[in-house]
């Protein structure tokens, strides 16, 4: 199955969520208030979110204005290209070495999403070691050992209750000892209200600032879409321990409000790199803008 396909099969509940309100919006004669205000309750039914609908309905209206359009067959295209520049970033590419580091709450899917990511950069050829920084859960280690041994890659753990720091420096110094492209780092879930292990994810930070400053080191904030708008606080509670560079979206196929990812993007202006649209190790996948909003729409 093509990358496209998987992504219009993985936000096939929201596409049926989304389809017949706007189809309902879209079939009217004119741009008139009752069509945007039958926008507005679609897109707010995505979990697109209350700020991030009130942007794309002023967008959408400046345009049709400039344009002079009159009927709402004629705002589609313009509609849809909103939808894109919303979440269309210019993400830097990846330099090597590279070194990913993934936080978040509890139950997100952090561990998976590293074990996919070992996949996928196992399939662009590169070498991988993962970092078993969640020594906090029980059995963390051994959840992302078979991960490992999927995609055929090295492991650094240390015991359950270990120094998650010390484990991150053992990794780094693996990783320089065999030139290996890619360093990801597992980290333990967490809540804010967690004080002792957010500050065990900002000396992770230092670790690899201080120890590894050639490698382009990256910090990726693990959300599952199914939370919808709670999401969005997830982001601001670790950005203040660690500058957040991106989203990594899990579980995009089990919700039918898949329009967070527009909600993300405009209001905390970070990218959405990857979606989870599955359960197997393919099925994490590189966002792309405009495949998401043509699956959702189309």
């Amino acid at each position: 199955m093509g990358i496209f396909k998987k992504i219009a099969e993985g936000l096939r509940k929201t596409k049926e969520n989304l389809s017949r309100k706007l189809y309902q919006a879209f079939k009217g004669a004119k741009l008139d208030d009752e069509f945007y205000e039958g926008l507005e309750y679609a897109l707010l039914s995505a979990d697109v979110g209350a700020e991030a609908t009130e942007s794309i309905i002023d967008e959408l209206k400046d345009q049709a204005y400039q344009k002079r359009l009159s009927t709402p067959e004629e705002a589609k295209a313009i509609f849809r290209q909103i939808l894109i520049d919303m979440i269309d970033y210019d993400v830097e590419p990846y330099h090597y070495p590279l070194c990913i580091l993934l936080a978040g709450v509890n139950g997100v899917g952090k561990t998976t999403a590293i074990g996919k990511l070992a996949h996928y950069f196992v399939g662009q050829g590169k070498s991988v070691v993962l970092a078993a920084a969640d020594t906090f859960r029980a059995a963390a280690g051994e959840q992302l050992s078979v991960w490992a041994d999927r995609s055929k890659v090295r492991i650094i753990k240390h015991e359950e209750g270990a120094d998650a720091g010390a484990v991150v420096f053992d990794a780094i110094s693996s990783v320089k000892a065999h030139n290996t492209d890619v360093l990801l780092i597992d980290t333990a879930g967490r809540l804010h209200n967690k004080k002792n292990l957010m500050e065990e994810l900002k000396k992770i930070n230092r670790i690899v600032e201080r120890d590894y400053p050639e490698a382009d080191y990256r910090s990726y904030i693990v959300l599952d879409a199914t939370t919808g708008q709670n999401a969005l606080e997830q982001v601001n509670i670790f950005d203040e321990a660690i500058d957040i560079d991106g989203i990594v979206l899990t579980k995009l196929d089990g919700t039918a409000k898949g329009g967070v990812v527009i909600a993300i993007c405009a209001e905390k202006e970070l990218p959405v790199l990857y979606v989870g649209v599955g359960e197997g190790k393919e099925d994490l996948l590189p966002f792309n803008a405009g495949d998401f909003v043509d699956a959702i729409l189309e």
